[in-house]
């Protein structure tokens, strides 16, 4: 199938579920796909049209020649693909949540589009992963280094270090479900994106961001430390809350779904 016969809807998978009169757009990170928000998305689809989709990096999308790392060099060329995504499915207003890179590809995209956003949640995102002598972005250039050698000498061995380092460990059904995500991504696509995203310094994108936002952090993620979250509260300009949520590692909606619904609802206005 060809990129033109192709419409971005099929693509990437994208479905429309649930009831309610308000739309939110659940945005998968770096190596999962749309199937990390299940355990959340029960308690979501009451209360809201609930929009599901994959990057084109994802494993789990049918046609992986659509994705071409030389075109996604930058968050920019997501959030193009975020904004065609719902002007297809003719959606405005929405409630963006936004996992890990896609927290900033949704600011990005509130920039560009701010009609089509309503209020922004971004889960473990940071602007900037990596850090300097005024910043605390988690980690040092030379662990980026190291990673990226690691994912080019064995993939393998990578993808186990990864997962162990992103979920709760002592969580084995989650564990195991993230490695599927990641297992099935294509080898060719991950170095390129790794380095777009743990090489990326979206710092100045934050001032710009004016739609209203919901930072949520967990209170042991091992790549995003809780002090990225207050510095993108102070960064943003629209009106910016942080949510902690007790959880260990990066993925709430994984191994602390309960309470990451709880904090969602919370937020949100809505009961569990």
């Amino acid at each position: 199938m060809s990129k033109l016969e192709t419409s971005l809807q099929a693509a990437m998978n994208a479905r429309i579920i649930g009831s309610g009169s308000e739309t939110m757009v659940l945005a998968h990170g770096f190596g999962g796909d749309q199937s990390l928000w299940d355990k959340i998305l029960p308690y979501l689809t009451k209360h809201y049209q609930v929009l599901l989709f994959d990057w084109l990096f994802s494993g789990a999308v049918k046609y992986p020649n659509l994705y071409d790392p030389l075109r996604y060099s930058s968050f920019d060329a997501f959030a193009d693909d975020l904004i065609a995504l719902m002007d297809e499915l003719h959606l405005t207003s929405s409630v963006f949540v936004g996992h890990s890179m896609s927290g900033m590809i949704g600011c990005i995209a509130s920039i560009k589009r701010p009609q089509l956003f309503s209020r922004l949640i971004l889960i473990g995102a940071s602007p900037r992963y990596i850090n300097t002598d005024d910043y605390e972005g988690g980690l040092e250039g030379a662990t980026i280094d190291n990673m990226i050698t690691s994912i080019e000498s064995g993939y393998e061995n990578w993808t186990l270090s990864f997962v162990k380092l992103l979920v709760d460990n002592n969580d084995p059904l989650s564990v195991e479900h993230y490695l599927r995500c990641l297992k099935s991504m294509n080898p060719e696509f991950v170095v390129p994106l790794a380095k777009i995203v743990f090489c990326s310094d979206e710092r100045e994108t934050l001032e710009k961001v004016t739609t209203p936002c919901t930072i949520i952090q967990t209170t042991n993620d091992l790549v995003v430390p809780e002090s990225v979250a207050h510095y993108m509260q102070k960064k943003i300009k629209g009106e910016t809350t942080v949510e902690i949520v007790k959880a260990d590692r990066h993925l709430p909606q994984l191994t602390a779904h309960l309470e990451l619904v709880h904090v969602l609802g919370r937020v949100l206005g809505f009961e569990i």
